[in-house]
Parts: structure tokens; sequence; C-alpha cells
């Protein structure tokens, strides 16, 4: 076995946790805090041998959000339940966009979105207001 094989062997359940595609919202954090531990740590240095490590977390993490956590295109319902799941809201934390009941309504699909409803939304998760057409 050469040199760098072996080493890998005897480090690999250090390594493999980084180099492993996530499976779950834990494994997902898992990496978002070692990313940002390495970014702490090589700062602006471009050169800096643990770059090519940054990417490859930096691959896996934008894949995983590409597949799980990605906004939902052309159902402007979708996209607010979406954006309400990823900000821990409920249908009583967006008086300024209607009431709870409104809210509701929108979610169950008994009522669409309207252009003030859309201007609030957009405002209050500083999206496009595309989003939700």
């Amino acid at each position: 076995m050469n040199a760098m094989i072996k080493q890998a062997v005897d480090h690999w359940h250090y390594v493999a946790p980084l180099l492993s595609k996530p499976e779950n919202e834990d494994d997902f954090n898992a990496l978002i805090e070692a990313l940002d531990d390495l970014l702490d740590t090589v700062g602006d240095d471009e050169s800096h041998p643990l770059m090519g490590l940054i990417h490859q977390l930096g691959d896996l993490v934008s894949a995983y959000e590409h597949k799980h956590l990605a906004m939902p295109k052309g159902d402007g319902r979708a996209a607010l339940s979406f954006l309400m799941e990823q900000h821990g809201l409920g249908q009583s934390d967006l008086p300024e966009v209607a009431s709870q009941s409104v809210i509701s309504e929108i979610l169950s699909g008994k009522r669409q979105l309207n252009i003030r409803h859309i201007k609030a939304l957009s405002e209050r998760f500083n999206v496009s207001a595309d989003t939700f057409f």
C-alpha cells in the first residue's frame, strides 16, 4: 500500500464525514458548521492547502440545498409555504400581508394571492415578486 493511501486509511474516520453526501438535515448542518470553521481558518487565502476541501464542502452543501431546500417555481402558494417553513413562521406571523384567516385560505387554495399580498410578501422575504407568479 502506498504511503498516501495508508495515511488516508488511517485518518478516514476523521475525514469521511466531511466528504460524504449529507443524508439528512443533521448531516447538512454539520457540513455547514465545518465549512464555516474552514472559512474562518482559511480566510481570503486562495492558495491555502485547505481550499480544495472548502470547494468540496461547498459542492456538497450546494447539491443538498438544490435538492432539498430549493424554492418551488411557478406556484405562489408553494413559495409562500416554503418561505414560511424556512423562516419558522405560522399563519398569524404575517400581519403585514394579511390576517391569519386569509393566509390560511391562500395556503389551502381557497383564495389566490393578490397584488397587495405579493408586494408585501416580496418585501417581507426580500425576494422578487416573480417568486409568487
